[in-house]
């Protein structure tokens, strides 16, 4: 699997082969969608709050008799029906809305949004991405230098959410270069996430061949890492060693 890799300045650097577990991976809607609204849920602050008529002020006497004025009964005027009362079954600041994503579950959805977008044309691999300084002025024409690629034409006119740019190596001048633009996320390779992905139209990877270098070590390590035994299994071999040896022992004594 190969994609062209392009300079800052829009023009073709040349080639570079991609991980097939990471952008051939074929979509899967029902597992995006459990992990980006896990995702969501557990980034809620959680922060809106109500008071039912026990934590409302006042409303500890009942305002009239029960029986005799020909009025409605109540108890408390800091009932749910009153005006000033407690609310019913309202937003609580000690819910928990955290969810539990597994980890598998979210490198899958990842892999399965990065290949989707790289089937759509939607991801842009550059070589570098340097700034000679922190400056705005020199971030707008890499973008313009960017959207002469063809199928990339929107980066410089889309004003909302346009891209993602995830670098190798965060730097500081292009940190500070595309913080004013509003519709551009800068972030390192390693922090992107489904959420981020599916806000943004478009990726643009900067220093891919240092990023999927890593990926492949990472997996050739794993890869050439012996199988752990199991535990039982161990304890099982030495006992049936020890076994034998007394075995052998017995038989020797008698001879």
């Amino acid at each position: 699997m190969e994609a062209t890799v392009y300079n800052q300045k829009g023009s073709e650097a040349g080639k570079i082969t991609l991980p097939e577990e990471v952008f051939g991976v074929p979509w899967n809607a029902d597992l995006v969608y459990q992990v980006v609204n896990a995702m969501r849920s557990s980034g809620r602050a959680g922060t809106a709050n109500t008071k039912t008529r026990g934590e409302v002020r006042g409303g500890g006497k009942k305002p009239w008799q029960q029986k005799g004025l020909g009025r409605a009964r109540h108890g408390s005027i800091r009932s749910p029906i009153w005006v000033g009362g407690g609310v019913t079954h309202g937003p609580r600041s000690d819910k928990n809305y955290d969810r539990k994503v597994n980890k598998k579950a979210k490198v899958k959805a990842l892999s399965t949004i990065l290949s989707k977008k790289f089937r759509d044309n939607e991801i842009l691999f550059i070589d570098s991405l340097t700034l000679v300084a922190p400056k705005t002025k020199e971030a707008k024409s890499v973008i313009f230098d960017l959207a002469k690629v063809k199928g990339f034409e929107s980066l410089a006119t889309k004003r909302e959410n346009a891209a993602v740019i995830a670098m190798s190596e965060k730097g500081d001048n292009a940190a500070k270069g595309f913080r004013n633009f509003g519709n551009f996320s800068i972030e390192e390779y390693r922090n992107i996430n489904p959420v981020m992905l599916l806000n943004h139209k478009y990726l643009v990877i900067t220093g891919a061949e240092k990023i999927f270098g890593k990926v492949e070590d990472r997996k050739s390590k794993v890869e050439n890492t012996e199988p752990k035994v199991n535990k039982v299994e161990k304890i099982s071999k030495v006992k049936t060693e020890k076994t034998a040896a007394k075995k052998a022992k017995k038989t020797s004594t008698k001879k």
